[in-house]
């Protein structure tokens, strides 16, 4: 690698094709990470589907009672489908049991079907996302909490215990439309761009975020930038390409997605790719794996170390 400064974080094996949910797996998977020096262990949500795929809050309190110092993340959790008070409650339980080591992804999600089934009109998603994440703030900053928003209201809202981390928790945004990325500016921690994205989308996104940047006059050292890879290590990379399909089709139910968003091919090949997200501005990094999870860990490990 050409600099030291890039963090590498990995996600947690999570999806389970078979259906056949492999607890030991995952606890051999978070301690090895810890142990070859990953910054971040990670989870994305999916709640609706026909594929086993946990629920990632649980997840990460699930794994973070047998790590110490691995950051646990999610990426990103869909906020306008979520009841503000609680999750703020779960996130600050989390940051608590794990001494403080928690990331909070947040997004308005790829797609409005699911709105209806949660009883949540979707032409209202970005207000309701905002005042979601207004209500999460004074929650984990205020002793006492006076809110009036369109949404959600609160008169003399308390919640203890507070987040271990201060302020909060980092919240990182989701979303790739230019919108989101002013979003992400005004009101985040940090900007995590998608995995469903390229390279070059990633690199057109990071000039529109460090314009937002400056305009909002915000120190681009103190703002996070990020971006899920899915990915196969696998020197025969027609076989590569078919198993990131078939996960792909169980996953997202679009096979055809894996080869517009993936890399896959040598760890040589790999290690390029990376390359060229740092130079485009990322400075942390979601590894995602879905297959062949000890392999892939351990094969990656040299960028979690360089």
């Amino acid at each position: 690698m050409a600099t030291t400064d890039l963090q590498i974080g990995i996600a947690l094996p999570q999806v389970f094709p078979d259906g056949a949910v492999d607890l030991g797996l995952i606890r051999n998977f978070v301690t090895r990470a810890e142990a070859l020096g990953y910054h971040s262990a990670w989870v994305q949500e999916q709640t609706m589907g026909g594929t086993a795929t946990l629920e990632p809050l649980d997840l990460l309190n699930y794994v973070s009672a047998f790590t110490d110092t691995i950051r646990l993340g999610v990426s990103v959790l869909v906020l306008p489908l979520r009841n503000p008070i609680h999750l703020a409650k779960r996130v600050s339980t989390i940051d608590q049991l794990s001494s403080g080591r928690l990331t909070v992804g947040v997004g308005l999600g790829g797609g409005l079907d699911s709105y209806p089934a949660y009883g949540i009109n979707p032409e209202a998603r970005v207000g309701r996302f905002l005042d979601s994440v207004r209500v999460m703030k004074a929650l984990w900053t205020e002793p006492v909490v006076d809110h009036e928003g369109r949404f959600y209201r609160l008169e003399g809202g308390r919640m203890e215990p507070k987040p271990a981390q201060k302020p909060h928790p980092p919240l990182w945004f989701g979303g790739r439309h230019p919108d989101a990325l002013r979003r992400a500016v005004r009101h985040g921690d940090g900007w995590m761009g998608a995995g469903s994205s390229s390279i070059a989308d990633f690199r057109e996104q990071t000039a529109l975020l460090r314009g937002y940047l400056e305009e909002e006059g915000r120190d681009p050292a103190t703002f996070a930038v990020s971006k899920r890879v899915y990915l196969a290590i696998d020197d025969d990379e027609a076989r590569a390409e078919r198993r990131l399909a078939e996960w792909f089709g169980h996953y997202y139910g679009n096979p055809d997605m894996a080869s517009r968003v993936s890399i896959w091919g040598s760890v040589d090949r790999i290690t390029e790719a990376v390359r060229e997200l740092e130079e485009a501005g990322a400075r942390h990094l979601l590894l995602n794996p879905m297959f062949d999870h000890m392999e892939h860990l351990e094969a990656l490990s040299q960028l979690a170390r360089s």
